[in-house]
């Protein structure tokens, strides 16, 4: 089992790694409205959270800690209704997109999990 110092490195390390591939992922997106909003939806939640990750990791307090997380937290789950979406239009391959979905999913299970230990403790 992982220390909690590891965990956290490991977030910080998959969600940076997230936020690359979806700025990477959007150049596939097709060059139309709607795939210029998704795109502009995409990129903002997909890499919102690791920064939120990045701003937590110098919280001053634990509240702070929480918030940031919660923050990260609650753009994950955005990031994965966008997902969806790009899914169910059609937009981009499911070949291209199982893999960060599966990601995002995972992101989301970890970030809840420190979340909710974070207010226990």
């Amino acid at each position: 089992m992982q220390s909690g110092q590891a965990t956290r490195r490991d977030i910080v390390e998959r969600t940076f790694k997230f936020g690359v591939s979806i700025v990477k992922i959007i150049s596939s997106l097709p060059k139309t409205p709607a795939g210029y909003a998704v795109s502009n939806q995409i990129v903002r939640s997909g890499t919102s959270i690791g920064a939120n990750i990045e701003e937590a990791q110098d919280g001053l307090t634990r509240k702070d800690f929480i918030h940031s997380m919660n923050i990260a937290l609650k753009e994950a789950r955005e990031a994965k209704y966008w997902l969806k979406i790009i899914l169910e239009s059609e937009l981009i391959p499911i070949e291209k997109l199982d893999n960060l979905l599966d990601e995002n999913i995972q992101i989301i299970r970890i970030l809840t999990t420190i979340v909710k230990n974070s207010r226990k403790s």
